[in-house]
């Protein structure tokens, strides 16, 4: 119906509405109420009744005029309130392009900051790449895999890096344990975060209490590095270099160490539950009890200390373990716990 019918029947209806309301002020106290007012006998009270009659219907129709305009109240609140949520979501999502573009615009800056050959640029951007990755969910794993790959880039095994100048050794050093330790402090499901640092070269670092669990880790090299409280559960080690490491308190349940080299590694209180030490070198590990290896998976060519490897439990263990991973995919040990 077009706007100017809509008026027109309004004000027909409006008009309809009052002349029958005048008609029913005047004439209805006689209409409803026409033989109590001439009634002889009721003559003094007419007055009364008619009156009475009146602001009734007065009453009636202001409560009607009332309600109606509650109605249209309550109607414009709601227009009002759908408008208001309307220009809300219009704003939140304004708001949200305008913080993502500036994520990018960070990002963008910090990529190249990165790339710099000045240490303090670099670890300008290392942190930056950490606020960026705690902002935004979104980015998260890419700034992992952005931190990782300039890992796997600054601390290659190159035998030409040792001959570098000591300077430069301590520069990448530093930028490269920043960024590693901007990645063990990810802390949101590290099982689907699972970082390549794969054939780095981190000796002598200080990497204390970081979460690497479900890192790879095949082929790096660690040697004296701090790894106290580190926790490296379900890690990736194959041939991994960890001599010489403090790894005192860490976590290796379920780490794969297989033909790693641990020897004269500090491993006081390490936690090897269905850890993977086959072809591991433990030789002269300190702080390594017979209840850890118990723990872990060994076999013939793991290489235990003096006085662990030829007690009579161990052999026994070794046996076991090798009996158990002949006998069935799904069996456990009976020293183990893990499970293939």
């Amino acid at each position: 119906m077009k706007p100017k019918m809509k008026r027109t029947l309004k004000w027909s209806a409006g008009i309809a509405g009052g002349t029958l309301f005048l008609a029913a002020l005047i004439w209805g106290p006689w209409l409803f109420e026409g033989d109590h007012v001439r009634d002889n006998k009721l003559a003094p009270s007419a007055g009364i009744i008619i009156t009475g009659f009146r602001t009734m219907l007065i009453a009636v129709v202001a409560g009607i005029i009332g309600g109606t305009g509650l109605w249209y109240t309550h109607k414009n609140h709601k227009q009002t309130e759908a408008l208001f949520e309307h220009t809300r979501e219009k704003d939140r999502e304004q708001a949200q392009l305008t913080r993502e573009g500036q994520v990018t615009e960070r990002f963008v800056e910090a990529i190249k900051l990165l790339s710099s050959e000045n240490p303090t640029q670099q670890l300008g951007a290392i942190y930056s790449l950490e606020r960026i990755m705690w902002d935004s969910e979104r980015d998260h794993n890419t700034i992992l895999e952005v931190l990782a790959a300039f890992v796997r880039q600054e601390a290659k095994k190159k035998s030409e890096q040792e001959s570098e100048a000591a300077e430069r050794d301590f520069v990448a050093k530093t930028s490269v344990q920043a960024a590693v330790s901007v990645i063990g402090r990810r802390a949101r499901h590290p099982e689907r975060n699972q970082v390549n640092l794969a054939g780095v070269q981190l000796r002598v670092a200080e990497l204390a209490g970081l979460n690497l669990s479900f890192a790879c880790l095949d082929f790096v090299d660690l040697s004296a590095a701090n790894l106290q409280k580190t926790s490296l559960a379900s890690a990736s080690m194959h041939r991994a270099v960890l001599s010489g490491v403090d790894m005192r308190d860490a976590h290796l349940d379920g780490a794969s160490l297989v033909s790693a080299r641990l020897d004269k590694t500090r491993m006081d209180r390490v936690t090897l539950g269905g850890a993977d030490l086959r072809g591991a070198n433990l030789r002269d590990a300190r702080g390594l009890d017979i209840g850890q290896l118990f723990m872990a998976r060994l076999n013939s060519e793991t290489v235990l200390p003096d006085d662990l490897k030829d007690n009579v439990q161990i052999r026994a263990h070794v046996k076991h373990c090798a009996t158990w991973v002949e006998r069935a995919a799904q069996s456990t040990c009976e020293y183990c716990t893990h499970r293939t």
